[in-house]
Order: C-alpha cells, then sequence, then structure tokens
C-alpha cells in the first residue's frame, strides 16, 4: 500500500499501472494551475475521510456516494505525485505527506463502513471488524514508511502486473459496495488485514536481521 512501483517489465521495459496513466494525462492538463502537489494531497486526504463519514451513515444512498469518495482518494493518490513530478515540485515532505494522505483515506473507510455496518448481520461486530482493519492500515503503512526511509524505496516496490498492481484491488471497493457485499468485504478485511500486518513485520524483520 502506497509504497513505490516497479515499472520494470520484460526486457526492462516500462509498465505503468492503468490508474497512474489516467493520472498522467489529468496532470497534462492541469499542470499549469497554480496550485502545489501538497494541496492536492490534502485534498484527496479530504475526499477519502469524506467517504468515511458517508459509510458511517449506514444507509445504502450514504455508502453509494462514499464509493464513489473513496475510489477518487485513491486515484488522486497517483495524481498528486505525477503532479509534483511534472511541475518539478517534488520534496521529501510531499513524499511522506502522500503516505499520511493515503492512510487516512484508507482507515477512513474502513472505520467508518465499520460503524455503519452495525445494522446488519455482523452486529456488535461490525465496528471491531472496521477499526481492526483502519488499526491495521495505518500500522502497515508506519512499518513500510519506516522500511523505505531505512532501507530504501527498492524493498517496498509493488510490482505492476497486467497494468495493475496490489493496490489497486482497493478500487473493487466499489463495486462491493453497489452490490451490497460491504458486510462480508468488512468482516473479512478485519481478519485479514491484521493477518497481512504481521507478514508485514515478519517482512521488515527479514530486512533488519539481513542488514546486522
Amino acid at each position: 500500500m502506497a509504497s513505490s512501483t516497479d515499472n520494470s517489465g520484460p526486457g526492462g521495459k516500462t509498465v505503468i499501472a492503468y490508474d497512474q496513466r489516467i493520472a498522467k494525462a489529468f496532470v497534462r492538463l492541469i499542470k499549469g494551475v497554480p496550485v502545489s502537489p501538497n494541496a492536492l494531497t490534502a485534498l484527496g486526504m479530504a475526499v477519502g475521510i469524506a467517504s468515511g463519514f458517508l459509510y458511517a451513515q449506514g444507509t445504502w444512498a450514504a455508502m453509494f456516494g462514499g464509493s464513489f469518495l473513496f475510489m477518487i482518494s485513491v486515484w488522486m493518490d497517483h495524481v498528486d505525485g505525477e503532479f509534483a513530478r511534472a511541475t518539478g515540485k517534488t520534496s521529501t515532505f510531499g513524499h511522506y505527506f502522500d503516505h499520511v494522505g493515503a492512510m487516512s483515506s484508507y482507515c477512513s473507510m474502513f472505520v467508518g463502513a465499520g460503524f455503519g455496518l452495525r445494522d446488519t448481520w455482523l452486529g456488535d461486530w461490525a465496528v471491531p471488524c472496521g477499526i481492526a482493519a483502519g488499526v491495521s492500515v495505518a500500522l502497515i503503512f508506519s512499518i513500510r514508511l519506516w522500511q523505505e526511509t531505512v532501507y530504501g524505496k527498492e524493498t517496498t516496490e509493488q510490482t505492476v502486473r497486467g497494468g495493475f498492481e496490489i493496490e489497486d484491488t482497493l478500487y473493487a471497493v466499489g463495486p462491493i459496495t453497489w452490490i451490497g457485499a460491504m458486510p462480508p468485504f468488512i468482516a473479512a478485511a478485519g481478519i485479514g488485514t491484521p493477518i497481512y500486518l504481521l507478514y508485514a513485520i515478519w517482512e521488515a524483520a527479514g530486512h533488519v536481521r539481513r542488514n546486522r
């Protein structure tokens, strides 16, 4: 999540994920706009947090709107970086702020959905599942960021396969919401995300052991 992307394809050919290509095209249209990359990051974060508030309402209409805002926030995680590179405004602060923005959006969606699904068959388990997923995401981001800072970006790179990378699975939150499948999704996230957190810890510990 929110890691660097390995764009190396067969024969060293550069491979770019589809959503990043769309972000690049969009940035070509707006790169003359007098705005900073950090402002775009803040906007994406605000959109993501708003999606969490909508999910927390628990009504289908609110969750439907929240799903669109969430997908926009996931895509905007690419826009700010592309804008920074296109305008020569990259910065160390901006890189870390980008991680914080994405983390806030993802956590808001999971926690908000947990609160919004209390009246479904998940019942009292909805909130703990949402919080477990959200807290795990925050910790995974923190571990990945620490790992990247200490051992280099290459240790957290995501490989693009068929035009997609692992974090692109988050776009599925939209269709999952539309078909009314959020309760099993949040239940699965409440279990699966903490398990992935354990993997992230194990992987980071491996880098520590190898670099002693």
